[in-house]
């Protein structure tokens, strides 16, 4: 197949270039039996740009859309593309509030919300003042309880032409908005590139033989740049993308089978619940090339039962928002449970192509030996531009020569393999997803009868951990652990929630007065090698 030109490496150009080449090939399949080609995805994705354009949205403004994975969501990305507007997901497990925080930052003319979340969205209409919002999902065009008087997607769409505004992107615009949550609790929009874009397609094909031929499944939710980056590199190569909206794990493995999946990105969770599936091991997997995993922490035990039931190759991911993804990466070769190069599979792996890595004393500023932790930095062609319209937090996290300090601390051995050893910063991650502390702490602070609060976060069989409270009472206080998840659900997105609460007396603190982290986490991470995926 012919390799996608130079002027057409761009998130409209991708698109453009397959639907010239090969027009009737399946570009999307979805549930109830929806598929649409490479030209079907262009016309529709031209009437979206057209309609943009009608509604007063205009190049380098942002484009947000909240649903769980569907094809409106992929049709909005390519023509907002088209139009030079900037693609802007918001993550369906927000609390409404937290939801409404993220458009009102993005400045978004335009909210695109599915039906299954329009009637939260309408509970902080009040934030969303100047915010047109319109429903997708709704069946058969009408409006259906909670879309309150908002604009129906399909009609929207289709009252406009087909035509392409032909906008013409330059490596520097900003192409996607993605939202990483802030260390107090403010949301930070990650600002990824054409060229961070660009770069970042081209790792699959070369570690994992994602092409034209393939068959990739999207399970991981678009929001996510494992999912929406997965989903674009697809697209990128002129792919079969067959989208998942709800991950059930015995519908999930019968759709590989089904599908004839032959590449997927999958975090550990998703592969542990998987493997639990009755007679899983017996069902035909061949068609399978490679799965990338990643996103969060994953045991040598899953690994190698991975491998062994799904028979196909495994390639690990490590990477943020902030990188575009993956930036370290473990070869399939190096998964080798059963033999000499078993000792790899504790590491995150080497860097990609065009990537450079430091391991750096975050005190003193300087590279530390082979075999000695320090914060891991990483330079090269997919580092975000910055966080929209936060200069200081940029310059905090993009330092000397373009350098961006990921938070996390490793070492590298003398082979050059990158190991992930513990958190700089405190965050943690659960499931794919990212949770900050101090958001949930925060949440906790304010209730009556907390005087003070850490949250950590523990090994979770399921998800990898999970976040751990420990509570200080105020004195006399009757409170106990279910009134405060109660408290906590209704102020955070529930898997921001801890999954348990310890009541002490005092929290350990060192002498200016920082709670000590590493000494409520040893107890529950001792003897564990894989602290991060």
């Amino acid at each position: 197949m012919t390799a996608v030109p130079a002027e057409s490496r761009t998130t409209a150009g991708f698109l453009r270039f397959w639907a010239a080449v090969r027009p009737d090939h399946p570009a999307l399949r979805c549930g109830n039996g929806i598929q649409l080609t490479y030209r079907e995805l262009d016309e529709r994705s031209n009437r979206v740009a057209t309609a943009l354009a009608a509604s007063g949205v205009r190049a380098g403004e942002r484009v947000a859309f909240l649903d769980k994975n569907s094809p409106e969501q992929i049709e909005i990305f390519f023509g907002a593309a088209k139009l030079g507007a900037v693609p802007c997901p918001v993550n369906f497990r927000l609390a409404p509030p937290e939801v409404a925080t993220v458009v009102v930052d993005s400045e978004a003319p335009i909210f695109f919300v599915g039906q299954e979340f329009a009637a939260g969205v309408d509970k902080v209409s009040s934030q969303l003042r100047g915010v047109a919002v319109v429903v997708m999902g709704a069946a058969d065009g009408h409006q259906q309880s909670g879309a309150g008087a908002h604009a129906d997607y399909s009609s929207w769409r289709d009252r406009h032409p087909a035509e392409d505004p032909g906008h013409s992107a330059e490596p520097a615009d900003v192409a996607y908005q993605l939202y990483s949550s802030g260390t107090t609790g403010r949301p930070k929009g990650v600002q990824l590139t054409q060229a961070n874009l660009s770069a970042a397609m081209d790792l699959y094909p070369a570690v994992m033989g994602l092409g034209a031929d393939s068959v990739s499944l999207v399970a991981m939710p678009l929001y996510h740049i494992g999912g929406g980056g997965w989903a674009l590199a697809g697209f990128a190569q002129g792919a079969t993308n067959v989208l998942v909206r709800d991950l059930v794990p015995s519908a999930l493995v019968d759709l590989i089978v089904a599908e004839g999946i032959s590449h997927a990105f999958l975090v550990p969770a998703v592969l542990q619940f998987m493997l639990a599936v009755p007679g899983v091991a017996d069902r035909d997997f061949s068609a399978l090339r490679a799965i990338l995993y990643g996103a969060s922490p994953i045991s040598e035990k899953v690994l190698a039962a991975s491998i062994r039931t799904f028979g196909c190759s495994f390639v690990q991911a490590y990477g943020l928002t902030e990188t575009t993804g993956t930036v370290v990466y473990l070869p399939a070769d190096d998964h080798d449970p059963d033999g000499p190069r078993r000792h790899r599979l504790r590491a995150a792996g080497l860097p990609t192509p065009g990537t450079e890595v430091r391991i750096v004393d975050p005190a003193e500023g300087r590279d530390v030996a082979a075999g000695e932790v320090g914060e891991i930095w990483i330079k090269g062609p997919t580092v975000m531009k910055g966080y929209a319209k936060m200069p200081e937090q940029t310059a905090a996290t993009i330092v000397e020569d373009g350098w961006l300090r990921t938070g996390d601390a490793g070492y590298r051995d003398a082979d050059g393999y990158v190991y992930i050893h513990d958190r700089v910063k405190d965050m943690i991650v659960s499931g794919g997803e990212n949770i900050y502390p101090a958001e949930v702490e925060n949440a906790i602070m304010s209730h009556p009868e907390v005087s003070d609060v850490a949250v950590i976060g523990v090994p979770d069989d399921k998800w990898g951990e999970t976040p751990k409270a420990f509570v200080v009472k105020v004195t006399g206080s009757q409170l106990t652990g279910t009134d405060l998840l109660a408290w906590c659900r209704e102020r955070l997105a529930g898997f921001k929630c801890p999954t348990s609460v310890e009541w002490v007396e005092e929290l350990p603190r060192n002498p200016s007065g920082k709670v000590l982290k590493k000494d409520l986490r040893a107890p529950y991470w001792e003897g564990r090698s894989r602290m991060v995926g």
